[in-house]
């Protein structure tokens, strides 16, 4: 397929995602043990095989009774009990406990039968830790049915829907589906993402440096962003500013993934040739939007027979341009294929701009910034620069945690302006 023709403007960040976005659905279910599910986005509901708690337990170290016979304990005349025996967690009761006795329970341990309450040890006269078991207990306060007592099923019953589709499994939620019994779920598949960098001028890092030569910093950036919002990511190295090899390297990526992100060469220098390669294979949506960092970027599609198509992103070869870019656009794409629900890929706040800001009228910002909380007012944020805003200040991006958004027509704004900053991770993850 062939290029579209030139852009007649540049697009709007939010006609550009438009297009990104366009048609694009999350990747199929298929299942996945436990072990490997978190930041998984579930297909299908869960639903628990066991009742939580299974059987009536005890909340406390203490002993089990029945309220009725120590309703009228206190501190001055305690009831006393004769021990009849013990229960341990993982242990059930060996006979039910008798009227008028107690037994000395564990946290998490069977209630016994013929018991409905449990007394802390603290309202005892017993010693925490006494591992002998005692003839008889004073209880020194009186309890309430059922006190301390965790019953059957009041977390979760048998058949129960636990967790929903679209749920992003975390700890929390992990912890719960193994309570429960699931062993496995329904999630959609990880995206697949393929990192190329481009350019004569790039060494992998650790090698040699030739005179003309800098290290290779985007396809660590790039995987590890992709990594970050869910996708499997690999890096493929380095193309040379050759047409031929850049469409082999393509191809190789398209052949399994479902997101490939070059950096370089989509700018309009005589060996900048992504463009081409895209145009060759695919075909390109789009490839300049008005902002800064990050104007010449390219975007396309890779259509496979009986497959899924293949979005094509080339970032510029800046890195501070590639991060912004990626956080923008690739980042929202990877959260749809992985399954997220709609809405904004990273939060954001109004933060007071404690100095002036400049930029181009013409193209919206994204200036790297440290928002803090503001002294002076309460639930109020205040941001400051991160550092030199070239597009390739390293530093500035390393120091940032949001990225202040300065909307086109305006030539910056001074210092006590509000400004809306789209929130990244710690030192700018």
């Amino acid at each position: 397929m062939s290029a579209r023709g030139p852009e007649k403007r540049l697009l709007t960040p939010e006609e550009a995602l438009g297009r990104v976005l366009d048609g694009v659905v999350a990747l199929p279910a298929e299942p996945v043990a436990l072990d490997a599910v978190a930041a998984r986005i579930l297909a299908a509901p869960a639903v628990a095989r066991f009742t939580l708690p299974r059987w009536d337990n005890s909340a406390m170290d203490g002993f089990a009774v029945r309220a009725t016979d120590v309703a009228s304990a206190s501190e001055t005349r305690p009831v006393i009990l004769p021990v009849s025996g013990e229960v341990a967690a993982g242990h059930a009761a060996a006979q039910p406990m008798v009227p008028g006795t107690a037994l000395r329970i564990t946290t998490g341990a069977m209630l016994p039968t013929g018991a409905d309450t449990v007394v802390p040890v603290e309202d005892t006269d017993a010693l925490p830790s006494d591992a002998a078991l005692p003839s008889r207990v004073a209880i020194r306060r009186a309890a309430v049915h059922g006190a301390w007592v965790r019953r059957t099923g009041e977390d979760v019953t048998a058949g129960m829907e636990i967790l929903p589709a679209g749920r992003l499994v975390g700890p929390a939620a992990l912890a719960l589906l193994a309570a429960a019994g699931v062993d496995s779920v329904l999630a959609h598949r990880r995206p697949r993402l393929a990192v190329i960098a481009t350019g004569d001028e790039l060494a992998t890092v650790g090698g040699p440096l030739g005179p003309a030569q800098i290290y290779d910093s985007n396809t660590v950036a790039l995987v590890a962003q992709a990594r970050a919002c869910g996708a499997e990511a690999r890096g493929l190295g380095i193309a040379p500013d050759d047409l031929a090899k850049m469409r082999a390297l393509l191809v190789e990526a398209a052949a399994d993934a479902d997101v490939v992100v070059v950096s370089g060469g989509v700018s309009v220098g005589a060996h900048d040739v992504v463009k081409s390669a895209f145009a060759a294979l695919g075909r390109i949506d789009f490839w300049r939007v008005a902002m800064q960092p990050g104007r010449p970027m390219a975007y396309g599609r890779i259509e496979r027979e009986g497959r899924p198509l293949v979005a094509l992103f080339g970032l510029p070869g800046n890195p501070v341009s590639a991060f912004v870019t990626f956080e923008l656009f690739v980042r929202p794409l990877v959260r749809r294929l992985a399954g997220h629900p709609d809405g904004p890929a990273r939060p954001t706040v109004w933060a007071r701009l404690l100095e002036p800001v400049s930029k181009d009228p013409a193209r919206r910002a994204y200036l790297r910034v440290v928002v803090m909380p503001d002294g002076r007012r309460r639930n109020a944020f205040v941001a400051r620069l991160a550092g030199g805003q070239g597009s390739h200040v390293l530093s500035a991006l390393a120091a940032a945690n949001g990225l202040a958004i300065v909307p086109e027509g305006l030539p910056g704004l001074p210092a006590g302006a509000e400004v809306e900053v789209l929130q990244l991770d710690e030192e700018g993850a």
